[in-house]
């Protein structure tokens, strides 16, 4: 009885696992996106453009899709009951260590609906 419980656990380890997987980013540098957070080191800029063509494509992803394919976003911002924003900054956020200026930063931000889907995608220098 005890192996059935470990069979099913594993098997359901394995149906979780599959569903979210990496997306496909075009020629985005995902090492450099994921080794520059809050875009204190000025990586994620350099695939603004390419970012910008493909940005439809992310539509409909899951939260733990876009974790996997970008790394943890460098904020979390909940909107309501049924909505929250991951927030990816291209340019240097005010948390970077030596910036000056008072200008809003640079961001991609995913707007996840009550699914934990992407219903929008922007990239802004407003808050959401």
């Amino acid at each position: 009885m005890h192996k059935i419980h470990g069979y099913i656990f594993f098997i359901l380890s394995l149906i979780i696992c599959s569903c979210s997987s990496k997306l496909d980013v075009g020629q985005i540098n995902l090492e450099n996106w994921k080794n520059d957070r809050n875009g204190c080191k000025g990586l994620r800029i350099k695939d603004l453009e390419e970012f910008e063509k493909i940005r439809n494509s992310f539509l409909e992803a899951n939260n733990q899709e876009l974790i996997l394919t970008f790394g943890r976003p460098d904020r979390v911002v909940l909107f309501d009951k049924s909505q929250s924003f991951f927030v990816y900054y291209l340019e240097p956020s005010p948390s970077c260590e030596g910036r000056v200026d008072e200008q809003e930063s640079l961001k991609v931000l995913f707007r996840l609906n009550a699914l934990s889907r992407v219903s929008e995608v922007t990239v802004t220098s407003f808050d959401p």
